[in-house]
Formats: C-alpha cells, structure tokens, sequence
C-alpha cells in the first residue's frame, strides 16, 4: 500500500507539474500574441500617420491658402499666380523686409541721394536673396510647384532684373568716382557724381530699376501677406 500510494503521489505530482507548465506556456503564448499585436499596431499606426502627413494634410493645407496674381516687371517676369504656403509666406515676407528696409525700397532722389550707396544696398540685396533662394527646401521645392515658382521667381529678378545694370553700370562707375573724389574733395558727393560722363544714361536707368523693385516689393507683401482689403 505504501508504495502504491508513492506512486499515485508521484504521478499526481507530474500532472500538476505539466498542468502548470501548460499553463505557463499559454500565458507566455498569450503576451507574446499580446506583444507581436501592439508591435503591428504601432507600425500601422506610424504607417498611416506618415501617409496622411505626405499625402493627405497637404490636400487639406493647400485649401487654406488663396492663390494671388502678382505682375513682376523686375526682370521682365511678368504675370505670376502663386498660391503660397507657410514656407512661401516666409520667404515672400523675409524678401519684403530685405527690400523695404534698405535704399533699394526707396525711390531714387537724384538732389540727396547717392549713386554709390544705392549700388551697396542692391549689391547687399543681391546677395540676401540669393540667401533666401536657397533657404527654400529642396523637398518642398520638389513637391510644391508653387514652391518651384516662388524660386524661379527669385532667381530671375536677381539675374536679369538687377544684375544687368550692375555689370553694365556698377564696376566702371566705382572706379571713375574713387579717382574723382580725391581729385575734388571740395565739392559733394551728389556734385561728383553728376560729372560722370555717362550719368544720365546710368541714372536713367537706375531710376527703371528702382521703380521695378518698388513694385517687386509690393509683389512680395501681396505674397506674403494677402491682398489689401
């Protein structure tokens, strides 16, 4: 008797011991069934966020903003409709600022205002544009067309709007008006200037220039910041 109970004791005691590994196996089958679901629910979840970031959002975004029909004479560029986004306000309102701020936003006087400091403002100009093009992500410029359009824009008011007067005007001037100066220190500056042989033409010039970027301004302020009301 005693050793038949051993053995239904040893035997009970088996069972109980698979009953329990059993029972581990399943609790251990259930996390790891509880694990691998969150897992896929996460990547799904990042999944779909990333997809309505790039696809969707954008479609809801553009909504927002109402397309503006600026006319650009600064480089001859003509009629543009740009609907901008957050990045194109930025950057219309950076180059508004640039502009408005310097000589180059102010209308050419010829009795007070000098040659040579409107050619530093333009020649600063040039170079903070040119800054501000470049700024412009190249993702966005990819994706957005109006992006793409912000940026030509850009580009072609410096090359064909400004520079050609300043290579045709700026070096050659700079270098009369520094030997000029010191040959007649008793007379001003405005007074200078005018005996340039070619100041007329150079003026005249200027002064188109001028008032193209007076209007360039105004085009960025409209990008930037609506139309006026």
């Amino acid at each position: 008797m005693g050793r038949e109970r051993e053995i239904i004791t040893e035997n009970a005691s088996q069972v109980g011991f698979y009953q329990i590994a059993s029972n581990d196996l399943c609790s251990l089958n259930t996390i790891l069934q509880s694990f691998l679901l969150t897992v896929i629910l996460i990547i799904t979840t990042i999944s779909l966020l990333g997809i309505f970031w790039k696809y969707i959002l954008p479609l809801f975004r553009d909504k927002k903003w109402e397309a503006v029909e600026v006319n650009i004479q600064l480089g001859n560029i003509g009629n543009v409709s740009i609907r901008p986004n957050h990045e194109i306000m930025r950057i219309a309102h950076q180059g508004y600022v640039e502009i408005i701020t310097r000589k180059a936003g102010l209308k050419f006087e010829e009795e007070h205002d000098l040659i040579v400091e409107v050619y530093d403002s333009w020649y600063n100009l040039f170079k903070e544009f040119r800054a501000l093009t470049k700024s412009i992500p190249a993702q966005n410029i990819r994706e957005y067309e109006d992006a793409r359009t912000a940026m030509d824009v850009f580009i072609q008011a410096l090359n064909l709007g400004l520079r050609p007067h300043l290579t045709k005007y700026q070096a050659k001037f700079r270098r009369w008006y520094k030997k000029e100066e010191a040959k007649h220190q008793d007379r001003t500056p405005q007074e200078i200037e005018r005996m340039y042989p070619d100041y007329q033409e150079l003026v005249t010039d200027l002064k188109r220039v001028n008032a193209q970027m007076l209007l360039f301004g105004e085009a960025l302020r409209t990008i930037a910041y609506g139309k006026k009301r």
